[in-house]
């Protein structure tokens, strides 16, 4: 059974002086993500440890019930410790401002972000919007999991409120 995905429009405009740059594409035929290029236009260096807004000098219109989410490029990941900082970002369908990338540098060397290199990926998924309904009786159903939270299958304890703390083994 071959399935296609499903094709939706994402209009888009450039902004001025990025029409040289392509624009977001699928690399490979089974691709979820197309890739987002930088439109600076001097390179942005990232030290390690920091981060840096990179422009991509599009604007893009989502349709309604569907969102951008901006993730990153696992190779720039692998090869120099730098992702998306907000992974995913997202792209409501009423935003029509610049797509921008929030790259941090978790690598060891300095990184430069040249004009046109691949900086991110454009993942676009449909979205489930939620009402949330509060029980004022202040009870939830129960579960197996409980109130068992932040890497509560690995056995550590996880930090108290506000202590800036980590949690250790139990």
């Amino acid at each position: 059974m071959n399935q296609q995905p499903r094709q939706v429009v994402v209009k888009a405009t450039r902004d001025p002086g990025t029409e040289d740059l392509p624009l977001p594409a699928y690399m490979t035929a089974g691709a979820a993500g197309m890739d987002l290029v930088a439109a600076n236009r001097e390179p942005i260096v990232i030290a390690p440890g920091a981060r840096a807004l990179v422009p991509t000098g599009l604007r893009l219109e989502v349709p309604v019930g569907f969102e951008g989410q901006v993730r990153p490029r696992s190779g720039l990941a692998a090869r120099a410790g730098v992702t998306v900082l907000n992974s995913p970002g997202t792209i409501d369908s009423d935003y029509r401002g610049e797509v921008k990338v929030i790259l941090v540098n978790l690598g060891e060397e300095e990184f430069a972000v040249l004009r046109g290199d691949r900086v991110a990926q454009l993942v676009v998924a449909p979205v489930t919007r939620a009402d949330v309904v509060v029980d004022h009786v202040g009870r939830l159903s129960t579960s197996a999991r409980g109130e068992g939270g932040f890497g509560h299958t690995g056995g550590f304890d996880e930090p108290a409120s506000g202590s800036g703390g980590k949690g250790g083994p139990t």
